[in-house]
């Protein structure tokens, strides 16, 4: 398997019993869009038609590499009535808030958290400092810098949170490897848009950035499910068997994901 075949994880919603879910991990080209909004793609490691709903809301079918658009608009037309329950769902999700402003909750460390700006330090008079403090906000107990607080503080804020991610999961990376006893050669963090993992069989692990604002145990869970790809490159029963191992409550970490992951955007 090339480094290109990555395991994915969390791509995709998962369809009702009757129609097959993506792993995400199959190379596919783009097909043709049809009405309904529906995106027709082959996938050359299909074996059968499949219909997703991505996060972002498209709807996805899967054509097999000997199956043909014609057929896949039939799959489509007998699964409607899931595609609808699942936009339903979809729909029915909590999401954030596009623009932040002090006020706004957002998800922080695995807490609904309020956006407060940070009051100034005082000297032992009660003074103000001399200079005019930079705008600053928080979140808990974390301080962080922003342009102005008459501006969405979204872009400065996740850009906070990107650098953090930065040097927190490549090392609690490192730290699970070691522990379970899996080589890892390389860990990247990304700004995954419909993913919170994936690893190559060369050794990489890359992870969503976003998961600083996940709860510890739901990164961990993440961490440990790449690290199981390494010895598993599927999702088969050996693979949740050595998940199950290293990460007993990797089913509550799922719940969390399923039921919080729009809060993150995605």
């Amino acid at each position: 398997m090339s480094a290109e075949q990555q395991q994915d994880l969390f791509s995709l919603f998962s369809p009702a019993s009757g129609v097959h879910p993506s792993t995400g991990s199959g190379q596919a080209r783009l097909v043709d869009v049809r009405s309904g909004g529906i995106v027709f793609e082959r996938s050359r490691r299909a074996r059968n038609y499949r219909l997703t709903l991505r996060r972002d809301g498209t709807a996805v079918a899967t054509i097999p590499v000997r199956g043909s658009v014609r057929e896949a608009e039939r799959f489509v037309a007998q699964h409607e009535e899931w595609l609808e329950r699942a936009r339903a769902r979809a729909r029915g999700k909590p999401r954030v808030a596009e623009v932040w402003t002090p006020g706004t909750n957002l998800l922080w460390r695995g807490e609904m958290t309020e956006i407060r700006v940070a009051t100034p330090p005082v000297d032992a008079t009660g003074a103000p400092p001399a200079a005019p403090a930079r705008p600053a906000v928080c979140l808990g107990a974390d301080v962080f810098r922003v342009p102005a607080f008459e501006k969405d503080l979204r872009p400065a804020l996740e850009a906070h949170f990107a650098r953090r991610a930065r040097i927190e999961l490549p090392a609690r990376t490192w730290e699970l490897a070691a522990v379970s006893g899996v080589e890892v050669k390389h860990v990247t963090v990304r700004n995954q848009r419909s993913r919170w993992g994936s690893c190559s069989a060369t050794g990489t692990v890359s992870l969503n950035w976003r998961l600083v604002q996940t709860p510890d145990f739901v990164r961990d869970y993440i961490i440990h499910h790449e690290l199981m790809h390494l010895r598993e490159m599927n999702h088969s029963a050996r693979f949740w068997a050595r998940v199950e191992e290293v990460c007993p409550g990797w089913r509550d970490a799922e719940h969390w994901l399923k039921r919080n992951g729009s809060l993150l955007g995605l």
